[in-house]
């Protein structure tokens, strides 16, 4: 454990690289002042199916302005996306090993709806901690980077557009994945993939992402 506090943004079924350092700080802040951004984790996840990686993005409501704070964005439902984000789950992992065990807890996310996109990755959040028997540590921010001076402020450094690593402490450990016979490992994916290929061995991968001298 890191003493030193963490700020990430909110994600949806975050990525590896977030937990691996959700593990190791506390408290860990979630910015919820900061301006919606496209294309990140906030509001997509990166899962590996048949023909290689897939991208599922929650649709949000389109506000008035050009900008619109992250606590105020809320999910749109024009869409069936829902049954189409669990479809294409289903479909890839639904011959790994421990999909049958969490299926039922997940499939709630895809049948209830939340208003507010940050509530909803907030109780997706929970539901892993209880999987993975983890400690909520989470605070939402009080204003945009309201945070101790001694955070480490990660919270645009894990993202699907950067092309390189910004945190050279992580590095991801693999994992047999569904597809590994046919794309290799393929890392930093959705924490659901972790989750489906792993089962509870997931949380001392978690620990050897960041940690790897650790001997376990």
């Amino acid at each position: 454990m890191i003493s030193n506090p963490i700020l990430l943004s909110t994600a949806y079924f975050a990525p590896v690289h977030f937990y691996a350092r959700y593990l190791q700080h506390e408290p860990v802040y979630i910015e919820q002042y900061e301006n919606f951004t496209k294309q990140t984790y906030r509001n997509r996840c990166v899962i590996s199916g048949g023909n290689g990686p897939i991208s599922l993005v929650v649709p949000v409501v389109k506000g008035r302005g050009p900008k619109i704070l992250m606590k105020d964005l809320q999910i749109s439902y024009d869409t069936e996306w829902q049954r189409n984000h669990w479809q294409t789950i289903v479909s890839a992992y639904n011959s790994s090993p421990y999909f049958e065990y969490y299926q039922d807890d997940l499939f709630l996310f895809f049948r209830n709806k939340t208003q507010f996109l940050l509530d909803y990755n907030l109780k997706i959040h929970e539901m892993i901690c209880e999987v993975l028997e983890l400690e909520n540590k989470i605070i939402l921010t009080t204003d945009f980077e309201d945070v101790p001076d001694s955070t480490y402020n990660l919270r645009e450094g894990i993202s699907p557009k950067n092309k390189e690593n910004t945190d050279p402490e992580f590095k991801p450990a693999s994992y047999t994945q569904v597809f590994s016979e046919k794309f290799g490992f393929l890392p930093n994916l959705s924490i659901l993939d972790l989750l489906f290929n792993e089962g509870p061995n997931a949380y001392t991968l978690l620990i050897k992402s960041i940690n790897s001298h650790i001997q376990l």
